[in-house]
């Protein structure tokens, strides 16, 4: 996969992890966003430390890059719990899962992320587990084979996933709270910019950190990003100070445009207007233009896309609509692109 700025994934490099989680607020004061689902947490959390009991499982689903681990740590600390942390693809076998929910203690927090990406033998040991806090295990094989039920300590699941869609019913039902995390608003990413900064030690004014919000997709990882590379280029070209004149040179060499796309975006866009009249066109075709596997295109490439309103999906393929034609300096007539 092409490596962009405006990438949602987590970076593999140790040195972006350990930036990104210095960033992460503990506690639900310094989460900034996500009202609602604050609100509704935070009356959960109550609720369960006045009784005495562990939190119900939560099911957390959005788009990347929005904070569900980041709120599965606020959550854990809110608690009071020991948290620990997964992935669906690493759990490979029941085996693996056993091991994991056997060394927990009563209220910790297991969080898997992915989790729509466990292997369905996998998510039948989790049923009894979640439900019942039981563990079924099968020992031996063929005819000497038998089963033993294991008692498990009371504990909670924060999943997280991006494709509701992909998990089974029975673990999606088994889930006592399910929220999901929505876009910030241009005002919160000022913020979340703001906090980021005082973290690192970086003076940033309000016109820069404004500019910086409004080409962060409304993502707060994308907005975490930009902000480390205009640092490194306010420390390199001027006095470590981030003003808008500094901002605006650094994210034109980064070579992402006000409306926060990139040139991966902008290539796309490019391709369907000047080789297919704006489309529609189908996914591979687009894929063999721009020299991309199509899940890349699917994930990463066209959401914000869709989401801004730039490019249609339609039964026929992929189609560039009046705004994209407009962001790009085009004219869209008919067969013949003017530039406006």
């Amino acid at each position: 996969m092409i490596d962009r700025i405006v990438n949602t994934t987590v970076d593999d490099k140790a040195e972006d992890k350990e930036f990104e989680q210095s960033l992460r607020p503990h506690n639900f004061d310094n989460y900034i966003g996500q009202e609602k689902l604050k609100a509704n947490l935070k009356l959960a959390i109550k609720a369960a430390k006045k009784r005495q009991e562990t939190l119900d499982h939560i099911l957390l689903y959005g788009p990347p890059g929005l904070g569900k681990t980041t709120m599965a740590s606020v959550i854990s600390n809110e608690m009071g719990s020991a948290l620990r942390i997964t992935s669906g693809p690493a759990i490979e076998r029941a085996g693996d899962l056993a091991s994991l929910i056997t060394s927990l203690q009563d209220g910790d927090i297991l969080f898997i992320d992915e989790i729509h990406r466990l292997n369905r033998v996998v998510e039948e040991v989790l049923y009894s587990a979640m439900e019942d806090f039981k563990l079924d295990i099968m020992l031996g094989k063929g005819p000497s084979a038998r089963s033993i039920r294991l008692d498990l300590p009371k504990f909670t699941i924060i999943g997280a996933t991006t494709k509701t869609g992909s998990l089974a019913s029975p673990l999606r039902d088994r889930f006592g709270m399910i929220h999901r995390l929505e876009f910030y608003d241009p005002s919160e990413i000022q913020e979340i910019i703001k906090r980021a900064a005082e973290i690192l030690n970086v003076k940033i004014d309000n016109q820069a950190s404004e500019e910086l919000a409004s080409r962060s997709r409304l993502t707060p990882r994308i907005a975490n990003r930009l902000l480390k590379r205009v640092r490194d280029y306010a420390d390199v070209n001027g006095d470590g100070m981030i003003n808008q004149s500094l901002s605006l040179k650094a994210l034109e060499l980064l070579d992402i445009d006000d409306k926060g796309l990139d040139v991966a975006d902008r290539l796309l866009l490019h391709s369907i207007i000047e080789n297919y009249d704006g489309g529609p066109v189908g996914v591979e075709t687009i894929s063999a233009l721009i020299s991309e596997d199509r899940q890349t295109i699917e994930d990463f490439i066209e959401p914000y896309l869709l989401q801004i309103g730039y490019l249609q999906r339609t039964l026929r393929g992929r189609k560039v609509t009046t705004k994209g034609y407009q962001h790009l300096g085009l004219k869209n007539t008919k067969n013949n692109l003017e530039l406006i």
